[in-house]
């Protein structure tokens, strides 16, 4: 193997393939064992280094920007913050046979956030509004702004007004569709007006792991920029309900116009995840159009804090 650029078809990454990256790359590493994290990932393709790393590449072109920005900031923000984030260990750079940066990661143990049980549900919702909080008071200077290197996180939610009212329109036999469209009338209606702020980008069950039913890290933070926060309150409506949902909320300094962007993102990924299900009335459908439905209920029970 080599140094040289790769062409562009995008490769099948397999544990042959990452022996081989890491055998050029990092020898130091070669002789442990190397094995595919169940389930993988769709950004990245993570597997296990061992059993105290783990190493992770971009899947496609799209993602590739994402390690970039991890190996720049990941450094930065962890000692400001309380909550474990991934600790990078090696970057690993295009080769003949792979053609983005990659990385590898110390390993941290942990179980997704979706196997916590709704009694436990009160004190993570206030841990999440902790890390954000704490997120939001580190210094931005030269971070990344929203973009396509993100998915446009943490700006104007009017990049994806035609595909929301698309979808609205799509899934006009399952959903609200007139009280779905005011819930994202609202949204766009107003604007981020304070300085820019640190953003993880995708706050999903996914990215969050617990241990012994606490949260223990937050992790992907290829989504991150600095702009609005309202993207990274979704998980109110995606998890959370209830005591939870006024926990985390309660824990967060946000005004309502903050609250109702993230109702319209909130609302934007659900409809899209909505019409990706043939079978509307299948389990994950169904699960959206509950979601959907909270969405517009809370703001219903919310409107009067805008007086």
């Amino acid at each position: 193997m080599s140094n040289k650029p790769y062409s562009p078809t995008t490769p099948e990454i397999t544990v042959p393939l990452v022996t081989d990256l890491i055998r050029e790359q990092f020898p130091q590493w070669a002789d442990l064992p190397i094995s595919p994290v169940i389930p993988g990932g769709w950004d990245n393709r993570t597997f296990h280094l061992g059993d105290e790393m783990s190493i992770r590449l971009p899947s496609a072109e799209r993602y590739a920007a994402k390690a970039r920005k991890e190996h720049k900031w990941l450094l930065k923000l962890a000692p400001q913050l309380s909550i474990s984030i991934p600790e990078l260990l090696g970057v690993g750079k295009p080769s003949t046979n792979y053609p983005w940066y990659w990385s590898v990661y110390r390993w941290i143990e942990g179980e997704t956030a979706d196997v916590l049980m709704e009694s436990g549900l009160k004190l993570f919702a206030s841990g999440i509004a902790q890390f954000l909080s704490e997120l939001h008071e580190i210094d931005t200077t030269h971070a990344p702004s929203p973009g396509p290197h993100n998915f446009f996180r943490g700006g104007n939610l009017s990049v994806y007004n035609k595909e929301a009212m698309s979808a609205i329109s799509q899934t006009a036999k399952h959903i609200d569709g007139k009280a779905a469209t005011a819930v994202w009338e609202k949204a766009l209606r107003s604007r981020w007006h304070s300085d820019p702020v640190w953003i993880h980008g995708d706050i999903a069950v996914g990215n969050i792991l617990v241990k012994d039913h606490r949260l223990e890290a937050i992790i992907d933070f290829g989504g991150m920029g600095v702009g609005d926060p309202a993207c990274d309150l979704v998980i109110a409506w995606t998890f959370l309900s209830g005591e939870s949902r006024e926990a985390f909320k309660s824990r967060l300094d946000l005004d309502p116009d903050t609250w109702d962007r993230a109702r319209g993102w909130a609302l934007w990924k659900a409809l899209i995840t909505l019409v990706s299900w043939e079978d509307k009335t299948g389990e994950e459908a169904s699960k959206q159009q509950q979601i959907i439905e909270d969405i517009i209920n809370d703001q219903h029970e919310n409107r009067y804090l805008k007086g």
